[in-house]
């Protein structure tokens, strides 16, 4: 099934799963969604910069952005519309609806001209989005082909726990499993082989002992 196809009943799923936990994710998951501050402070946008975040939720990392980059434009896509929703009155509660834009849609088939009325972005990031995107993949393609030349692509996101206790692990991807997130543990392997493709530089650093994996791919 392509993705295009296979979008709406993703959406169907991701708003059945964020319908009322929407309410209280921002403070659920402020304890196991490590590395989204460190992303953001590193996003490094300069004055007048134009930033895109795949899968914005509730608009919680979009708005941290926009507190410290106000002189930048911001743009979020999400395939929830309940979650953007709350994400819609977040940027009306903390004033910020004039920088940021939202639009529903697919991170791994969208067309950001016809959603944002541009094409490429100087900063682009996904936080803990793409463990929960089945063609992952095509995200990661997608998300590149958004970048400025000049600009760069940061994920944050679960890695393998390779030096965490195996009953530490199993627990996790068991607990995962019932929001539909599973860690891509390829992730590397993907963008290495999208940085020979596009000619790009890859950093790529494992933290908590390999609970999260932060990754930068700067565009040339």
């Amino acid at each position: 099934m392509s993705a295009a196809a296979d979008s709406p009943s993703h959406a169907r799923l991701m708003d059945g799963v964020y319908r009322h936990q929407r309410h209280i994710y921002d403070l659920t998951r402020k304890f196991y969604l490590l590395g989204r501050d460190d992303l953001i402070a590193g996003l490094g946008v300069p004055r007048g910069g134009s930033v895109l975040e795949l899968g914005c939720g509730t608009g919680r990392n979009l708005a941290l952005a926009a507190e410290r980059y106000p002189k930048a434009l911001f743009y979020g896509l999400d395939i929830s519309s309940v979650m953007l929703q709350t994400a819609q009155k977040r940027l009306h509660r903390e004033h910020i609806h004039d920088i940021v834009r939202l639009a529903q849609g697919d991170a791994s088939a969208f067309n950001a001209g016809a959603l944002f009325g541009r094409q490429h972005f100087d900063r682009v990031f996904l936080s803990y989005a793409l463990s929960m995107i089945p063609p992952w993949e095509r995200t990661v393609s997608a998300a590149l082909d958004c970048v400025e030349p000049g600009g760069s692509l940061h994920i944050v996101d679960f890695g393998r726990q390779e030096r965490l206790p195996g009953w530490f692990r199993h627990g996790l991807h068991r607990w995962l499993e019932a929001f539909h997130v599973t860690p891509r543990d390829s992730l590397r392997e993907v963008l290495e082989s999208e940085c020979k493709k596009r000619r790009a530089s890859l950093s790529f650093d494992s933290r908590f002992g390999g609970y999260a994996v932060h990754a930068i791919v700067q565009v040339s």
